[in-house]
């Protein structure tokens, strides 16, 4: 049970909304999240990480187009909160529905608290692209903290 890991984990995917299930299966692959029999065990199948990675790399790339939805609209909020329940219970699998809620909950924060840093960001650098590329800065080292927290608890 990691719900630290879950809630950071949700913040990230708040931020980048598959970022955080790459890093989520990489480590439900390699046995960091024991998702092993819950209902995200697909997250550590043999090509979930590669998967979930591409997605992440696509969505790294969409975010800086002019024409990508503001996080705030509907379906990419829910998107982030779906995102952020995933990895939640994915983190936290012996308490996947308190997991669920605790990444969703991040999510939620990550999703409103990132879109008004990156504003702030890009108001002051007078461009969104330096603002977008250090909040996929944060987005991927949430992402490392939240996956060494749980192997550094699980030894």
């Amino acid at each position: 049970m990691c719900l630290l890991s879950a809630l950071v984990l949700g913040f990230a995917a708040g931020l980048r909304s598959m970022s955080a299930p790459a890093a989520a299966s990489w480590a439900a692959r390699s046995g960091v999240f024991e998702v092993a029999g819950t209902p995200v065990a697909f997250m550590g199948y043999r090509y979930s990480p590669a998967i979930f990675s591409l997605l992440a790399l696509g969505e790294l790339v969409t975010d800086k187009l002019p024409t990508t939805p503001n996080r705030k609209t509907p379906a990419p909020f829910i998107g982030r909160i779906l995102s952020g329940s995933l990895v939640g219970a994915a983190a936290s699998s012996s308490t996947i529905v308190y997991g669920a809620l605790v990444g969703a909950g991040g999510a939620v924060a990550g999703t409103l608290g990132g879109a008004a840093f990156r504003g702030e960001l890009a108001s002051r650098f007078s461009e969104d692209l330096p603002a977008a590329l250090l909040e996929d800065a944060i987005a991927v080292g949430l992402c490392i903290l939240a996956v060494k927290e749980a192997s550094v608890k699980k030894v």
